[in-house]
């Protein structure tokens, strides 16, 4: 059972000063037999009071406002946690159970939700790949293992080639990404073959393989696999998700996890800074805050007036 100790920073600093910022964080690592949160320290600029509920996928969300004006916003979240190794599926019930159970499963709720499909223009291009006639020759698992190492060998993983705006054809076309690439291209082929597929924030934890993604926040799908529930894929590293993994949300894309999004009243221009550190509780974890922080690029229409989609631009670049 391995113990983390993971820094995850977050800094606006503004040109002039701007007030009002509302904002809502997904910084509560999820809480299960998977993983214990043994301790969570969080500083906001300002000290606001945070609300703390519960969405509409079972994640932890913090809601906090700071009114007085500000040139600097930030937020601090350091975390202590113990990831619990979990059981792989046995796979011996027959493909046709595994797949007739999916069949049944089509308009359930919270199934009904992972398995809505995104509307693109190379839809049939990638349905010609993650064939139902195919892959339904294999386990629902099997199937899943074979599209995750599918993505995994046909996608170079290069930083700074996409953004968090990029579509589904523009990666398609790329063959190229990051995690949250991969992650989303996973989805739409699973949600294909009928298996309910989710995405995930979270961590990916220093281990000796050199995984990529280490120290920084990651992206992975879970799929539904029948008699036996959610499991983890990583496509970026061609692995199951264990117990080196710290799972942050769960949503049907990268919208419904992202870390941080909010609004605020002021100027729009501004640099964003995040910074990452993660490492064993016996290891050495970067304390210095200048030394992790890293600028990120803000996209930014100054041509449009309407401060609150300039600033949900601003967040999805993070």
């Amino acid at each position: 059972m391995p113990r983390f100790k993971i820094h995850h920073i977050t800094k606006y600093t503004y040109e002039a000063p701007v007030r009002d910022s509302a904002n809502q964080i997904l910084l509560f690592p999820i809480k299960d037999e998977h993983q214990q949160v043994i301790k969570q320290d969080l500083f906001i600029s300002g000290e606001p009071g945070v609300d703390i509920y519960k969405d509409y996928y079972g994640n932890e969300v913090g809601a906090f406002m700071h009114s007085a004006p500000h040139l600097e916003l930030v937020i601090d979240s350091k975390i202590e946690v113990i990831t619990n190794p979990r059981p792989m599926p046995d796979d011996e019930v027959p493909k046709e159970r595994q797949w007739g159970e999916l069949e049944q499963l089509r308009f359930t709720v919270p199934y009904i939700d992972y398995l809505k499909q995104e509307q693109f223009a190379a839809m049939e291009e990638v349905r010609a790949i993650a064939s139902t006639e195919l892959y339904k020759n294999y386990t629902v698992l099997k199937a899943a293992q074979l599209l995750n190492e599918y993505v995994f060998i046909n996608f170079s993983y290069i930083k700074g080639i996409t953004t968090t705006e990029s579509t589904l054809d523009e990666v398609w076309n790329l063959n190229a990404g990051v995690c949250q690439d991969f992650a989303h291209i996973l989805s739409v082929m699973l949600r294909m073959l009928n298996i309910p597929a989710r995405y995930v924030s979270g961590y990916v934890c220093p281990n000796h393989n050199g995984m990529r993604g280490e120290g920084a926040t990651h992206a992975w799908v879970e799929v539904y696999i029948p008699f036996y529930g959610w499991l983890g894929l990583d496509p970026t590293n061609n692995c199951f998700v264990n117990d080196l993994h710290v799972r942050l949300a769960v949503g049907r894309n990268f919208s419904d996890c992202s870390p941080v999004r909010g609004t605020y009243k002021g100027t729009s221009n501004h640099q964003l800074d995040v910074g990452v550190s993660v490492g064993y509780e016996d290891g050495n974890v970067q304390e210095d805050v200048a030394a992790i922080l890293q600028p990120h690029p803000v996209t930014v229409n100054t041509g449009d007036s309407n401060s609150f989609r300039r600033h949900m631009e601003m967040m999805q670049q993070q």
